[in-house]
């Protein structure tokens, strides 16, 4: 099923405010969140999607890709990877303490207990994203292409299976919550006494804390090691374009959630073709008898070698067009073109016989300019011409 967009799912514009997007966000979250409408799977589904609208609307970089590129741009499931699962609750939660303020989850002044229950948030820290880059050569870029990633990062540890404790039995009550995972505090103010609530700062609310730690990760949970990863390219990815995998960057401590995996593409430099955008740029040295005469010649593409005739009479900076022969688009809205520049070679050094040719040639009336011909366009120009197209 195709995904809602996100501008449509939080209610805002496409040219929304920062502060916008949050309002709408934060009215979204508490009209579908899951302990107000216990058992409704449909309102669940609502309150994820909201949040995942606003992880990349809220984000200046993952909305610029996503104005530009679509789902596309930020999703991993839509072609970017495939295997990042998507936004979990845990991370959803996670993001309400700055949606509210502060730590402040509004549904656990609402009913108390705060509705996750306790436990099910992460004792431990969330692991960091991790950032690496990748090299794409212009076939994979438009055709493109599957990688299998050596990825050196934290691993969960596999003696405790990333808890930090040397056993089950090594978990006891946290010392600065007793267990609650929550700190609370009266303050006494012009309005009288208010109580407030906080996740506990030393266990993160899950009431726990290690009494043993692991021998092997010294109880942090994590150990550096390699993980093989998958990774599915889309044609038309551009030099440049970030793509984040969910839940593929460095395991968390003690059981948190782990980071992002981003992905940042590089494109290999090609020994003949330049990318302009979607299109391929090629410069075609060519004879000055070539150039007067015509010819058939072969050129390159991003496809293998191409047919193509060159007129009797070429300009030197005439830009010829193959339509369809540069790179697609990421959405898959076309492909772009390859633009063939005209530069004529001139000979350094020439026999006594070619002078003797050249020098007839030049008392043709056929080469000699004629007065008042206006000069070819720049290269510059020409080029502007046909983007004006």
């Amino acid at each position: 099923m195709a995904k809602r967009d996100y501008y449509e799912i939080l209610g805002v514009p496409r040219n929304a405010s920062a502060d916008e997007i949050k309002k709408a966000y934060r009215k979204v979250a508490l009209k579908y969140h899951p302990d107000r409408n216990q058992g409704d799977k449909q309102a669940e589904e609502k309150f994820k999607e909201a949040a995942e609208a606003y992880e990349v609307l809220s984000d200046p970089q993952k909305r610029a890709r996503y104005d530009q590129y679509g789902h596309a741009g930020v999703d991993p499931g839509q072609g970017f990877g495939g295997h990042g699962g998507g936004m979990s609750m845990e991370d959803i939660f996670r993001n309400f303490g700055d949606i509210f303020g502060g730590g402040f989850d509004p549904f656990e002044s609402f009913f108390g207990s705060g509705g996750r229950g306790q436990g099910t948030r992460s004792r431990g820290k969330r692991g960091s994203n991790l950032r690496i880059k990748v090299k794409l050569n212009l076939r994979e870029v438009a055709e493109g292409a599957h990688k299998t990633l050596r990825v050196k990062k934290q691993l969960v540890c596999p003696t405790c299976s990333g808890s930090g404790a040397k056993d089950s039995s090594s978990i006891g009550k946290c010392s600065a919550c007793g267990g609650s995972g929550v700190i609370r505090k009266v303050q006494s103010t012009i309005l009288g006494h208010m109580q407030t609530t906080t996740t506990c700062y030393q266990c993160n609310g899950s009431g726990q804390q290690i009494i043993k730690k692991c021998s092997t990760c010294s109880g942090l949970g994590t150990v550096y090691g390699e993980e093989t990863i998958q990774v599915d390219f889309p044609p038309g990815v551009q030099e440049g374009m970030q793509l984040s995998m969910s839940g593929k960057g460095n395991a968390g401590e003690q059981g948190g959630p782990p980071g992002d995996l981003i992905i940042q593409i590089e494109l290999e430099k090609h020994p003949e073709l330049e990318i302009d955008g979607h299109n391929v740029i090629y410069n075609l040295q060519i004879s000055f008898v070539d150039a007067v005469l015509g010819a058939k010649v072969e050129v390159p593409t991003i496809d293998g070698k191409a047919k193509f005739t060159i007129p009797p009479g070429t300009q030197a900076g005439k830009v010829f067009r193959l339509n369809g022969k540069g790179l697609p688009s990421v959405n898959g809205y076309g492909r772009g073109d390859q633009l063939i520049l005209i530069s004529v070679y001139t000979p350094t050094h020439i026999t006594a016989e070619e002078r003797k040719l050249l020098e007839k040639l030049r008392e043709s009336e056929n080469f000699k300019p004629r007065p008042g011909q206006k000069a070819e366009k720049s290269f510059f120009e020409r080029m502007r011409d046909i983007f004006a197209e």
